[in-house]
């Protein structure tokens, strides 16, 4: 079993005379520090403690993680700690340094070496940091929990301090001994903790499930106080995602499929007249360049990923064209709580940049607002092609859809039927006639449309015949699109659609006819020769034979049926593609860009959950009996570039209501047969995840027949920048209003249609009654619409995602002041400690920046840092109205010097 360890770190600047602190005495888990020498005047250093991992076979030096700076103290105690994950190369002949640093200026995070290096030797260093064997481990860990180190000054001449590493397993702080531990704030003092993922609750956030999606984590781990003068324990897992590409790839792969088959639909159409024949030409020829594009942009990603690399874009690349359908910086974050005498808690969101196009800019606005300016260009252009309204083109393609997936059910189902027959099985024969009536009628339900009627009349006036005889001028009345031509039967439609009908009924009432002849036979006949009257006057034959001829007909019908239908809606998209040209095919490209970026993340979250109710009973109910929400939440701007951006993403967060799931048993538990698969079409999507079989004959019946299971994607918008502080004084946030606005009343939709239980929960009424006061109340940055928003969708058990424009800073800054929220009031987190929590949680210099410092030693270390990811410095968020407006000023005056 692979073992992780944590270690939190304290450094003891004292004099060896002055011995060892009396805490230590009490409890090897309590530290002090005292006298930290300064070469500044006051005295009062700014420390952090820089850990590093020597490769001595290598000659490298790898900066690994720092502590947060403890500002003005000579007695500092840090509360964040460092990990050592199983991807760290960790040998027998490494060892481990630790370098005390004096923060000169904290903004600008420059730094002096306080005193040299500190390395611990070989065997100390293999008696904390753990081996990849659980064998070894437990007895090294057994021997040594405390470790000390002396730290001397540059020269070598004097004692300046000690460094005291302990180690203390998740959950180990007793009852008895946490009583006895004080907190002093001004002292900054408090325990030494540290966490070995041991336990079995730790082993799911990194078992063998979860590493085959999510890769390349990173830890960090912290200890803080509770009101009660407890010490709870606190990691944070960052993982990427193998859907950041998985998913895309397999997108691009089906828009190709789909093009591909409306080229040859496109082609099957027969014969037209010159005019329409012209238009057909010019489409194909247009799917033809999307084709191509998508084939070299697949060629492209391909390229780009590296499964032993970075699983996900940064920032910097948002606007490349090669990987456009690619999200940025998506990542999920974990966070574990671990509080005396509860039960763990743990929190998930996924952060992910915005889903938008950047490759094609926002000069022109979003996809909302492109979307319906499209529409209202489609009707000037109309006068070359018949033209159909949006609510008609989506019926046409569910049209197609539908054939496309019960054509070959039906006939599957009927050779089902006619095996049944052969075999002489009455409930084969009941079973497998319910469910071709079913599909039958659903096929035949699917195609009583006046939309199919109308569409083949259009179609026959396209043939080269009518158009020779019946000559139309261009500028004909578009009022009433479907020309009527009396040498078209119109009822011929009718009369094919029934066919199918009458067809069905033939085969019921066979089967109802053979089954009650089999019931008369076997009442007159004595119980011992049932099986010799079967064998001799009902040969297993004869049932296949009166069927057959039956099915044969239906299935002829479905055909014929599916044909027409297939064609007449075909044509319908074609007047689409003619009307559109060339802008259509932009935007549709624009929106496979945006929709693919939204739907990995969705698959990412929804994966994520999943694995984490896997032991939850409710969870499980509600997923396949009303679905789970999906919540993003976002802070972009409604001001300049940033309106386009959140007009792309409401429009790909709406297109997720296309997206279900189904869990799927794996062939294997190897990674790679545990990854989603997409399939289906642009109007609808099924996301298929594969789990172990362990895990999946554990799910309840309904999933493990793979019954679709449904999201409900919403979104909130608050902008919380500067943009948007010009936004509301100056501009225009309608956009926002409206988008919340709608959201809300979706998320209430799903409440009061949902489980029972949740309408039981009064707390969440109250919830969504303050949500709704929130959403329609004019307020500046009325960040209390994402909280409560957020905090109604974890009641739910939905899935959580935070967004800005790259996923950095806003988005760091939301999601780490959410995690101190979750301490704080589900976890009692004590609010002197609120602050430096999230000194914690944002410091950049804990993901190992400090490899940048003035150390002679650290020659290699920058070339193996890790990245820092979203963890990023404090921002300011807020400015003084005065600042604010001379700010404005300013800018008014440049802006108008620049434009004049």
């Amino acid at each position: 079993m692979t073992t992780y360890g944590f270690f939190l770190f304290s450094v003891h600047f004292l004099n060896l005379a002055d011995g060892f602190p009396r805490s230590l005495r009490l409890s090897c888990r309590l530290s002090a520090c005292r006298g930290l020498v300064s070469a500044l005047r006051d005295g009062k250093p700014n420390a952090v403690v820089q850990v590093a991992v020597l490769d001595v076979r290598e000659q490298s030096l790898l900066a690994f993680s720092c502590t947060e700076i403890v500002q003005g103290t000579r007695d500092p105690l840090f509360l964040t700690g460092v990990t050592f994950p199983p991807d760290c190369p960790v040998f027998e002949e490494m060892v481990v340094k630790l370098s005390v640093y004096d923060v000169k200026d904290k903004s600008s995070e420059t730094v002096r070496l306080v005193t040299p290096p500190t390395a611990f030797f070989p065997h100390y260093f293999n008696s904390f940091l753990p081996f990849s064997s659980h064998a070894l481990l437990c007895p090294l860990l057994s021997q040594i929990s405390l470790l000390f180190c002396v730290c001397r000054s540059s020269d070598d001449l004097a004692t300046v301090g000690t460094v005291v590493v302990s180690r203390l397993k998740m959950g180990e702080i007793e009852d008895g001994e946490a009583d006895h531990i004080t907190a002093d704030v001004k002292g900054q003092k408090c325990t030494l903790v540290c966490e070995s993922l041991d336990g079995t609750t730790n082993d799911k956030d990194n078992g063998p499930l979860m590493n085959a999606v999510f890769k390349n984590s990173v830890y960090k781990v912290y200890r803080f106080q509770t009101v009660d003068s407890k010490w709870m324990l606190v990691r944070e897992q960052m993982a990427e995602c193998t859907l950041s590409f998985s998913i895309p790839k397999q997108l691009i792969s089906l828009y190709i499929e789909e093009d591909s088959s409306r080229i040859q639909e496109l082609r099957d159409l027969g014969e037209l007249s010159p005019h329409w024949d012209n238009l057909r030409r010019e489409v194909i020829t247009r799917y033809d360049q999307v084709i191509r594009n998508y084939r070299e942009t697949l060629v492209t990603v391909d390229l780009s990923y590296f499964p032993t690399g970075p699983l996900f874009k940064p920032s910097c690349s948002k606007a490349q064209k090669s990987l456009e359908f690619i999200p940025i910086n998506l990542h999920t974050q974990r966070m574990r709580v671990t509080c005396p005498r509860q039960t763990d808690a743990f929190y998930d969101v996924i952060t992910v940049g915005a889903p938008a196009a950047h490759f094609h800019g926002f000069k022109s606005g979003g996809l909302q607002r492109l979307l319906s300016r499209y529409e209202n260009e489609k009707k000037s252009t109309a006068y070359q092609c018949i033209y159909y309204g949006p609510e008609q083109t989506a019926k046409a393609r569910e049209v197609l859809s539908s054939v496309a997936q019960l054509q070959p059910l039906i006939t599957s189902l009927s050779d089902r039927l006619l095996q049944a027959a052969q075999q002489h099985s009455a409930e084969g024969l009941r079973d497998g006639l319910k469910a071709l009536a079913d599909k039958t009628e659903q096929f035949v339900h699917a195609l009583k449309d006046e939309l199919v009627k109308g569409a083949l009349l259009a179609l026959h006036t396209a043939r080269p015949g009518y158009v020779s005889r019946n000559e139309r001028s261009p500028s004909g009345n578009h009022k009433d699109p479907i020309p009527h031509h009396k040498e078209y039967d119109e009822e011929e439609w009718d009369r094919v659609w029934a066919n199918v009908a009458k067809s069905l009924n033939s085969v019921i009432a066979m089967v109802d006819k053979l089954q009650e002849q089999d019931n008369n036979k076997q009442d007159s006949v004595p119980e011992q020769a049932l099986a010799d009257v079967i064998t001799s006057h009902n040969p297993a034959g004869d049932w296949r034979e009166q069927l057959s001829p039956l099915l044969a007909s239906l299935r002829e019908s479905v055909v014929e049926v599916a044909g027409r239908a297939q064609r007449s809606m075909t044509f319908v998209l074609l007047q689409e593609a003619v009307c559109s040209i060339p802008q259509g095919l932009s935007l549709q490209q624009r929106r496979d860009v945006v929709f693919s970026q939204a739907l990995a993340a969705l698959a990412c979250g929804f994966v994520m959950r999943l694995y984490a109710g896997l032991e939850d009973k409710g969870f499980l109910r509600q997923l396949h009996l009303v679905g789970v929400v999906a919540q993003f939440e976002s802070l972009l701007s409604t001001y300049s570039e940033e309106i386009g951006m959140l007009e792309d993403m409401e429009t790909g967060i709406s297109d997720l209501s296309r997206v279900t799931f189904r869990i799927t048993e794996a062939k294997s538990d190897e990674p790679g047969d545990l990854q989603p698969i997409v399939s289906g079409r642009r109007d609808h999507y099924t996301v298929e995840v594969p789990l172990p079989r362990q895990a999946f004959e554990a799910l309840p019946e309904e999933i493990q027949e793979g019954k679709p299971l449904q999201v409900y994607p919403v979104l909130f918008n608050v902008g919380i920048n500067e943009q948007q502080t010009i936004a509301e004084r100056f501009g225009d946030i309608s956009l926002q209003e409206r988008i919340n606005q709608r959201n809300f009343d979706s998320k209430k939709t799903f409440f009061f249609s949902g489980l029972p239980c949740f309408q039981m929960q009064t707390d969440i009424k109250e919830l969504l009654e303050t949500l709704g006061q929130n959403v329609v109340t004019k307020k500046r940055k009325n960040v209390e619409i994402l909280w409560l928003a957020g905090t109604i969708c974890r009641r739910l058990n939905g899935i959580r995602f935070t967004s800005c424009k790259s996923a950095k800073d806003r988005t760091s800054m939301s999601v780490t002041l959410e995690q101190c929220a979750l301490l704080r009031d589900e976890h009692q987190l004590n609010k002197d400690y609120f602050i430096r929590a999230l000194d914690c949680m944002r410091s950049r210099l804990t993901q190992g920046d400090g490899a940048q410092w003035d150390d002679p030693e650290a020659g290699s270390v920058a070339n193996h840092k890790p990245a820092s990811r979203h963890f990023y410095p404090i921002a300011l968020l807020l400015v003084s109205s005065h600042l604010l407006v001379v700010w404005l000023i300013l800018s008014l005056v440049f802006l108008l010097a620049k434009y004049q």
